[in-house]
């Protein structure tokens, strides 16, 4: 009852100022499909109708697979941690499996695309490259340990004394915590597409490039184990959502390296694993294509369709969540879902060619006087976005 009036509720919307029911970006919801309710003949198959029904208007809910999830979470099931953060199964000292309550001590994500426009081609020195910045990473992220290191019960008692975290004693130390998987560090990364375009000349959806960005990623969560066995700390191979961060890295490669075609000129880099923005491909052979890399990035990562309205062909939707359910562990559907203050326009407001926002029906370009929701990662967002994330937003293919 609760999860149906939640989803109700979700699909209505919230008012704006001008009394109208627009999409909220927050908070996020997440909805897990089970034996019982995955639109197979199961008791809660009328949820699962109402929640892509929510979807096709409002973006949200997200879908988890508990089958496809326990495959990887030694039979766990369990919510994400923000937008795709997972954490690594963690036993107590009774044999209890534990999520809720645990930390992530921080994030460093690495620049792939910069690794490969300065291997240019040469794998030998791709490689040699590359583990040079994972040490670096590394670094970086043990500086971040380290600043945890010592600190106190006292800086936050919310946290560390009455239960948010922990139930730490006044004046304890918190460094039990950072050891021993309880709490996680990130290795993020970004680009894989623009990394393989450079060393293979393919998008990894090719066969040479799928072997070879497939083999950097297992790279990559090799890397991170080791780590893990080294330090005794629980790092975890992370998809970072690259909000603005798919922009910075761009914009800095550009400035360093100059144009290059397919990779610099778009002004922004794909985030994590996923297919390039602008590449045609249908939504269930993306969603296996990466649900192959998304099981390796146990620390962090989502997949996402674009679509359409399809808010007057709930079917077919359905289909895709059928197909969520069988292939993929986490994934999402973006649509548009925008309104004109000025003109009361309630459809899709979209980027011109001088990569602004205008309303299609009177133009308004007054970002004050307009509401305009997007997937940026695995969040809506309200607030716009920077030159390089609204670049990506515009070249955006749909793939139902």
């Amino acid at each position: 009852m609760i999860i149906e009036e939640v989803l109700r509720q979700r699909y209505e919307g919230i008012k704006n100022e001008a009394g109208v029911y627009v999409t909220p970006a927050f908070p996020k919801l997440v909805y897990v499909l089970d034996e019982h309710n995955c639109l197979k003949g199961g008791k809660y198959d009328y949820l699962t109708r109402l929640a892509v029904k929510c979807s096709s208007k409002r973006m949200y809910p997200d879908y988890i697979s508990a089958k496809k999830m326990r495959e990887i979470y030694e039979g766990n099931v369990f919510s994400p941690m923000g937008c795709r953060s997972f954490l690594s199964p963690w036993k107590d000292e009774n044999g209890n499996y534990k999520f809720e309550g645990r930390f992530n001590q921080g994030v460093v994500s690495i620049n792939l695309p910069q690794i490969a426009i300065i291997a240019d081609g040469d794998e030998d020195k791709f490689w040699k490259l590359l583990e040079e910045r994972l040490e670096l990473c590394k670094e970086a992220l043990m500086c971040r340990h380290y600043a945890l290191l010592g600190t106190t019960s006292d800086i936050s008692p919310i946290h560390w004394q009455y239960g948010g975290i922990a139930r730490l004693a006044k004046g304890e130390k918190i460094d039990k915590l950072l050891f021993g998987g309880y709490s996680t560090m990130s290795l993020g990364y970004i680009g894989i597409y623009e990394m393989t375009k450079l060393m293979k000349g393919v998008s990894h959806t090719e066969p040479e490039g799928h072997d070879f960005a497939l083999k950097v990623m297992k790279h990559l969560k090799e890397t991170t184990d080791k780590w893990k066995k080294e330090t005794n700390i629980g790092f975890a191979l992370y998809g970072t959502p690259a909000e603005s961060l798919c922009y910075k890295f761009a914009r800095v490669d550009k400035e360093k390296f100059g144009t290059i075609k397919d990779i610099t000129d778009k002004g922004y880099y794909t985030n994590s694993y996923h297919v390039d923005v602008r590449e045609k491909i249908d939504a269930f052979d993306k969603l296996a294509f990466e649900s192959e890399f998304q099981k390796l990035s146990t620390g962090g990562a989502i997949s996402y369709v674009e679509i359409p309205n399809m808010q007057h062909n709930i079917p077919a939707l359905e289909t895709a969540v059928k197909f969520i359910y069988d292939n993929i562990q986490y994934a999402e559907f973006n649509t548009k879902s925008d309104y004109c203050h000025i003109c009361g326009f309630d459809g899709e407001i979209a980027i011109n060619d001088n990569n602004e926002w205008e309303c299609p029906n009177c133009g308004n370009k007054d970002h004050s006087k307009m509401t305009v929701v997007r997937r940026t990662c695995g969040y809506l967002g309200e607030n716009f976005w920077n030159a390089g994330k609204t670049k990506e937003i515009k070249q955006r293919v749909l793939h139902m």
